[in-house]
C-alpha cells in the first residue's frame, strides 16, 4: 500500500503554523515521519544489513591476519604460512568487495524508492488541500519543497544511510576487537570517545538550524523565479528585465550566503572531529609503543590494535560527517512535515450522503455568509439566499466585488460558508463527497486553464474516457474545431505551458469544449465568453444555447448582452441580491441593473461610432 494513502496529515493548518516556529529548532525527530515509508521495504533493508555485516566482518578480519603475519611469518621456515595467509586475505578482500557493492546498491535504491514514495505522498496531499491554502501559499516554494527538500532527504536515506550504517557497525566491531586485543590500551581509547562525541552532538543543532535556513532561502529564490518565468511576457512588455534580474540575484545571493554559512558550520564540525579522533589515535599509539619497548605486547599485537584504532577512528570521523548531513536532511524533513501538517478544510464527511440518481440539477443558497480567510472581517456574501430550479438558466450580474464569482466557488465547494447552507440537488454540499458533487458540475472559468499538453489531452481533462468522436463533437460545438484542425498536428498539437501558443479566444473555446465534453447536469459559466471576439462569441453563444437546454446553468457575466436569453437575472451588490427578474422587467425598474445596462450599451454605442468615424 502506498504511503500516500496511509499517512494522515499531522494537524490542522493553524497547528502547522504554530509548529513552524518550533521547527526552526529542528531535531532528528523530524525524520521520524519518514520511517513508515522505509519500513515498507523490510526485505530490502534485511538484505542490506546482511551485506553490511559481511563487509564489516571481512574488514575486521584483516588486522588479525596482519598480526599473525608480523608475529609468525617473517622467517624462511614460515614461507608457506605467509602464502596461505595472503591467499586467505585475498578471499577476505573479495568478500569485502562483493558485500560492499551489494550494500551500496541496496541502500541507494532504497533511498531512491523512499523518496519517490515521499514525493508522491506530498503531491497527493497537495491535491487534497483546499483553495484557502493556495490563496496564501507560493507555488514556487511548494515546488522547492517537493523537489529540493526531498532531494536533500534522499541523501539521508541513500548515501548517508549507507555510510552511517557501515561505519556504525565498523566502529562497534573495531572497539570490540580493540578490547580483545589490548584491554589496557582500549581503556585509554574509550576515555577519549566522550571528548570526541560530546562536541559533535552539541554542534549538531547549530548545523541543523543553518541547513534549515539555507533551504528556506533557496525556496524563496525558487518561488520568485517561478513567478517571474510565468510572467515573462509582462516582464518584457514593461522592460522590467533588469529589476527582475536584480531581485532574483539578491534572492540567489541570500540563498548562497545561507548555504555557505551552513557549509562552514559543517566544515568546522568535520575538522574538529577529525583532529580529536586522530590525535587520540596518535596518543594511544605512542603509549602502545612504550609497551612494545618494555615487552608487555608484541609488535604484531600493537599493529593489530593500531589498525582497529584507525578503523574505529575513521568510522567515527565518517559518522561525524554523516551526522551533519543527516542534520541538514532533518531540516528539509521538517519543511516537508509542515506541508503534511496542513489538514484540508474541505474533507469528505464521516458519513457522506448520496446525491439522488438521476441528477436533479437544483442549486440553492440559504442565508449564506462568507468571508475569505485573509479578510474574515469583510463579508463577500452577506445573508445571500436564492434558488435555481432544475433546467433553469440564471444569470448573475453586478459590479466588480459584488461576490458573483464567489457564488460559483461555493457551489463547487472550494470553500465552506461561515454560516448558512449551499444545497445541490436538495442536499447541503457539506454533507456529500466533494468528488461526487463536482462530477455533476461542468465549469468554465474566466481565466481558462490550459495545460502544457496536447489539445486532445486538454479536452479530455475532465473526461479521460471520452471517444475521439465525442471530443471532436465538443470542439465543433464550441467553435474550436476549425482552428484545431488547421494546426499542423490537429488534436495532437502541443500548446505549450498554459497554452501560450494559442490566442485568448482559442484558449477560452478549448475550456468551453472541455465543459461540453464533461456533459454534466449543472453548468457554471464564469465570464465564459469574455475573451472572444464578436464572431467567435456569436458562434460559441449559439453552442452554449444548445448546451444549456435541459441543464441547470448559472452564468456570471459583466457583459449584459450575453445574458439576454436567461430565464432570470440576479443582480448582486455588496454580497446580496438587490434585484431579480427578466431583462425587460429589470430595465423598467430603473435600478442598479438599468444603470449597468445604460453604461454598457452607451459605451458600446460610443465605441461603434468611433470605429465608424475612423
Amino acid at each position: 500500500m502506498a504511503p500516500a494513502r496511509t499517512v494522515e496529515p499531522l494537524g490542522t493548518k493553524s497547528e502547522a503554523e504554530t509548529a513552524a516556529g518550533e521547527r526552526q529548532r529542528t531535531s532528528l525527530r523530524d525524520l521520524k515521519p519518514l520511517l513508515p515509508y522505509a519500513l515498507q521495504y523490510k526485505g530490502r533493508i534485511a538484505a542490506a544489513l546482511v551485506a553490511l555485516v559481511l563487509a564489516s566482518v571481512a574488514t575486521l578480519a584483516i588486522p588479525t591476519a596482519v598480526r599473525r603475519i608480523i608475529d609468525n611469518g617473517f622467517s624462511p621456515e614460515n614461507a608457506g604460512f605467509i602464502d596461505r595467509y595472503f591467499s586467505v586475505m585475498i578471499a577476505v578482500v573479495a568478500v569485502l568487495a562483493c558485500a560492499s557493492a551489494a550494500r551500496y546498491y541496496l541502500v541507494m535504491t532504497l533511498g531512491e524508492r523512499v523518496m519517490t514514495d515521499v514525493r508522491t505522498a506530498v503531491f497527493a496531499h497537495l491535491t487534497r488541500l483546499d483553495a484557502s491554502f493556495y490563496d496564501q501559499a507560493r507555488s514556487g516554494e511548494i515546488v522547492s519543497r517537493l523537489t529540493a527538500d526531498t532531494t536533500q532527504i534522499k541523501s539521508a536515506f541513500g548515501a548517508s544511510a549507507s555510510i552511517a550504517l557501515r561505519n556504525l557497525v565498523l566502529f562497534v566491531g573495531a572497539i570490540a576487537m580493540m578490547v580483545i586485543t589490548s584491554p589496557r590500551l582500549s581503556g585509554l581509547v574509550l576515555l577519549a570517545i566522550p571528548v570526541i562525541v560530546l562536541p559533535l552532538v552539541a554542534s549538531g543543532r547549530s548545523v541543523r538550524q543553518r541547513s534549515r535556513q539555507a533551504q528556506d532561502r533557496l525556496a524563496d529564490a525558487s518561488a520568485y523565479a517561478t513567478e517571474a518565468i510565468g510572467a515573462t511576457r509582462v516582464m518584457q512588455a514593461f522592460t522590467a528585465e533588469r529589476s527582475t534580474l536584480a531581485r532574483f540575484a539578491r534572492a540567489a545571493e541570500d540563498a548562497f550566503h545561507a548555504s555557505r554559512t551552513a557549509t562552514l558550520a559543517r566544515a568546522i564540525l568535520t575538522a574538529v572531529a577529525i583532529f580529536l579522533i586522530f590525535a587520540s589515535v596518535v596518543a594511544v599509539l605512542w603509549y602502545g609503543a612504550q609497551d612494545v619497548l618494555t615487552g608487555r605486547i608484541t609488535g604484531g599485537r600493537l599493529s593489530q590494535f593500531v589498525l582497529y584504532a584507525v578503523f574505529g577512528a575513521g568510522a567515527l570521523g565518517e559518522l561525524s560527517q554523516v551526522w551533519s548531513e543527516v542534520s541538514a536532511a532533518a531540516g528539509a524533513a521538517g519543511r516537508i512535515a509542515e506541508i503534511l501538517a496542513v489538514k484540508p478544510r474541505i474533507v469528505v464527511p464521516a458519513s457522506p450522503k448520496s446525491l439522488p440518481q438521476p441528477a436533479v440539477g437544483s442549486v440553492a443558497f440559504e442565508h449564506v455568509r462568507f468571508a475569505y480567510q485573509a479578510r474574515e472581517d469583510h463579508a463577500i456574501l452577506d445573508d445571500l439566499s436564492f434558488a435555481v430550479a432544475p433546467g433553469e438558466r440564471v444569470a448573475i450580474v453586478g459590479p466588480s466585488g459584488a461576490g458573483k464569482s464567489t457564488v460559483v466557488q461555493l457551489i463547487l465547494r472550494f470553500y465552506d460558508p461561515q454560516s448558512g447552507r449551499v444545497l445541490v440537488d436538495g442536499l447541503p454540499v457539506t454533507e456529500v463527497d466533494p468528488e461526487a458533487l463536482r462530477r455533476r458540475i461542468a465549469f468554465v472559468p474566466q481565466d481558462p486553464v490550459i495545460f502544457g499538453a496536447t489539445i486532445a489531452e486538454n479536452l479530455r481533462y475532465g473526461r479521460p474516457d471520452a471517444t475521439d468522436e465525442q471530443m471532436r463533437e465538443a470542439a465543433r460545438q464550441a467553435a474550436a474545431a476549425g482552428f484545431i484542425e488547421a494546426l499542423p498536428d490537429g488534436y495532437d498539437t502541443r500548446v505549450g505551458e498554459r497554452g501560450v501558443t494559442l490566442s485568448g479566444g482559442q484558449r477560452q473555446r478549448l475550456a468551453i469544449a472541455r465543459a461540453l465534453l464533461r456533459d454534466a447536469p449543472i453548468l457554471l459559466l464564469d465570464e465564459a465568453t469574455s475573451a472572444l471576439d464578436a464572431e467567435s462569441e456569436t458562434l460559441v453563444q449559439a453552442a452554449l444555447d444548445g448546451l444549456m437546454e435541459g441543464r441547470t446553468t448559472i452564468v456570471i457575466a459583466h457583459r449584459l448582452a450575453t445574458i439576454l436569453k436567461a430565464d432570470r437575472i440576479l443582480v448582486m451588490n455588496e454580497g446580496r441580491i438587490v434585484e431579480q427578474g427578466a431583462h425587460s422587467d429589470l430595465v423598467a425598474r430603473n435600478g442598479l441593473y438599468a444603470r449597468l445596462a445604460r453604461l454598457q450599451f452607451e459605451a458600446g454605442a460610443a465605441a461603434l461610432a468611433g470605429e465608424a468615424a475612423e
